[in-house]
């Protein structure tokens, strides 16, 4: 029999939370069925009354009222919708007892809220949107909010962050049920990278510089295209427009981070991406990153990410040459 995938919307949803991981296992029994095999999925969009359920995106789409059966799988999206679904006690109600009843029950970004409404999370690994991680942690204590991971799997329980991380969520589970092989398909069916592994960061180091305010995003976008270069204060501050102590004082203000921090951390999510997705010798991964040896990489590695350059590799290398799928 198929496994029964069940997605809960609610009234201004995220549109993208509930079809991303819809296309994904629609797309693994496309390529099953073409093998000449059933269908491993019965993927449903359901609905507390069921009905047309209008998206944040204008976008309406036709649910099935909430299921007396047991779900294999319980996704529930995020959306604006979900502080008022959370308050909505007949369905935290239904996402508690019917949870109990599933293999797998999950969130897609702030989907989180409405999960943690019904007890689920209660002591649990968890993370959301990286804008909503603090929120989260504050209305609900008894939670371990990380705000990093692209998406969590503690026991029986899945969470993601913010809304493409739901096809990575959903591609997570295809390859458990299915295998690698499968997963990889439909990954280039989609387009998409093969699931990025779990414990990556949801947003990048240039991002969360750049989220207090934009004084220095084309200073950052040209470090990240320099480098190898001397990347000192007076290099910055030049390339700033800035004498050298306004651009300390300011830089430091704007993003919360000294500038050498900053392109020590710019460095090391440069070399993360190196070492995940090719080949490429560790040492010259310094090079291109400019630490000028690995052994400064390393140390660099340790203080911001906890394990060694290496060690980063063997977890979250997804192939020798793993560049984004193409049809």
């Amino acid at each position: 029999m198929p496994k029964v995938i069940h997605v809960l919307a609610f009234a201004q949803v995220q549109l993208l939370d509930v079809t991303g991981p819809l296309q994904v296992f629609a797309s693994a029994n496309d390529i099953v069925r073409q093998r000449g095999q059933p269908a491993p999925y019965a993927p449903t969009v359901i609905a507390s009354g069921g009905g047309a359920v209008m998206s944040s995106a204008g976008l309406a789409m036709l649910a099935e009222p909430l299921p007396a059966v047991a779900s294999d799988t319980l996704i529930i999206a995020g959306g604006w919708g979900v502080y008022e679904a959370a308050q909505d006690p007949p369905l935290v109600s239904w996402i508690r007892t019917h949870g109990a009843q599933c293999r797998r029950v999950s969130s897609v970004c702030t989907g989180a809220f409405l999960l943690a409404a019904s007890g689920w999370l209660d002591g649990r690994r968890v993370v959301t949107h990286w804008t909503r991680c603090e929120q989260l942690a504050q209305q609900h204590p008894r939670l371990r909010v990380e705000p990093n991971p692209i998406f969590i799997n503690d026991g029986p329980v899945w969470t993601s962050a913010g809304v493409t991380a739901g096809i990575d969520l959903a591609l997570a589970m295809v390859e458990q049920d299915l295998g690698r092989e499968i997963a990889l398909e439909v990954a280039r069916q989609l387009v998409v990278f093969l699931k990025r592994p779990g414990g990556q960061s949801q947003f990048s180091v240039t991002l969360s510089l750049q989220k207090q305010g934009n004084r220095f995003d084309e200073l950052h976008a040209w470090i990240s295209e320099h480098l190898t270069l001397d990347l000192g204060i007076p290099t910055l501050a030049a390339q700033a427009g800035m004498s050298e102590r306004s651009f300390v004082r300011h830089y430091r203000a704007d993003t919360g981070q000294t500038p050498a921090r900053a392109i020590e951390l710019i460095r090391v999510e440069t070399a993360r991406r190196l070492l995940s997705d090719t080949g490429l010798p560790i040492k010259r991964v310094a090079t291109q990153c400019g630490f000028g040896s690995e052994e400064t990489l390393r140390r660099s590695f340790l203080r911001a990410m906890g394990i060694t350059p290496q060690a980063y590799r063997e977890r979250f290398c997804i192939s020798a040459a793993a560049d984004p799928i193409s049809l």
